[in-house]
């Protein structure tokens, strides 16, 4: 009785010290097979083109269904999940741009909506290559040399980049203003990252690179609401002062629909000093700054016709020239017309 207990004892500790045996060669079987399926893309492509050369294309169709297929199908749907961050940015960009044009200030709401736009893009195309399995920290480094390498060949963009950004944080103009920067006289059309796009009054587009702007002096001429016109007038030293003083009121007085009223605005006659062939007025107007060139104009016409009517002239250069010749000197002074004596050499030959 006792010894088939001992017997089956025996049979099973040998059943179960044989069980692991068995399992640990099934595993291997299971584990090799799996890393025959998830063999990389890169891996199968290079043994299946060596399998090629030598004239077997039996696993043409194994690959096409194991790893072509798949990997197109991951690349149609990232892809798509790019043109979804696109999109995506692109509204973003709108929604969040729109706002702060219409209640702070254009420039700055075209420059946060482009950050806002190449930021979603950034982090879009980033997942999709991290899903994918693209080695983003290798990437990175690569970046970050190749960045080295760039900014290096680049200095000069890259200035006009870092211009660019404090252009737009600091804002000494906006688009719409009309300014002068870097010897260019425009209106702004665009301030961008890296140039500045002016059209002139003759309707010329200029692009300026930031660097330049932001290394020089820059006029903004439409800043402020307001601005002085003021013309320069040269009378002749016999007209008498009273009388000039108030001919040029006058010219004022005929423009005062255009005149800005208030604390250092209005206008102005000064007696501004005493040339060398004239006596110097200026006269000033402060207008709307929408105003300023045709009220220039305009101003200057009423000067000349009030001046003309109260019988002031307004002198011009006078140039006395006198020639030398053999026979003495001739003398020609203002519009007088004096034939100049021949020379000795041309009476001879005559």
């Amino acid at each position: 009785m006792n010894f088939p207990d001992s017997f089956s004892a025996d049979s099973a500790v040998n059943a179960n010290a044989s069980q692991p045996n068995n399992l640990t060669a099934a595993d291997a079987v299971l584990e090799t097979a799996g890393e025959e399926t998830k063999q990389s893309i890169a891996e199968a492509t290079s043994s299946l083109i060596a399998n090629m050369a030598e004239g077997d294309f039996s696993g043409l169709t194994s690959y096409a269904t194991t790893h072509l297929a798949p990997a197109m199908l991951s690349a149609a749907i990232g892809l798509f999940v790019i043109f979804l961050g696109y999109l995506a940015a692109k509204y973003l960009m709108r929604v969040i741009s729109q706002p702060v044009c219409r209640r702070v200030d254009e420039t700055l709401g075209k420059f946060v909506g482009k950050m806002v736009f190449y930021l979603t893009m950034f982090g879009v195309v980033g997942a999709v290559l991290s899903k994918l399995g693209a080695p983003l920290g290798g990437l990175a480094a690569m970046l970050a040399a190749a960045g080295f390498a760039i900014g290096l060949a680049f200095q000069g963009t890259l200035s006009n980049f870092a211009a660019g950004v404090l252009m737009l944080v600091f804002r000494p103009f906006k688009v719409g203003d009309f300014v002068t920067a870097a010897g260019v006289s425009g209106k702004v059309n665009e301030i961008d990252l890296f140039t500045t796009t002016l059209d002139t009054p003759d309707n010329r587009r200029i692009i300026v690179p930031n660097s330049s702007i932001a290394g020089g002096t820059i006029e903004n001429m439409t800043h402020h609401r307001h601005r002085r016109v003021e013309v320069l007038v040269g009378v002749e030293y016999a007209a008498d002062l009273q009388t000039t003083r108030v001919a040029l009121t006058q010219a004022i007085e005929n423009l005062s629909q255009f005149m800005i009223p208030g604390e250092n605005r209005g206008c102005a006659v000064v007696l501004a000093g005493l040339g060398d062939s004239a006596v110097q007025w200026k006269v000033r107007l402060w207008v709307a700054a929408g105003d300023y060139w045709p009220v220039t104009e305009k101003l200057i016409g009423e000067v000349k016709t009030q001046l003309d009517l109260a019988g002031v002239g307004i002198p011009f250069p006078q140039m006395d020239i006198h020639i030398k010749g053999d026979e003495g000197v001739l003398s020609m002074s203002g519009n007088a017309k004096v034939r100049p004596t021949r020379r000795a050499s041309d009476r001879m030959a005559g």
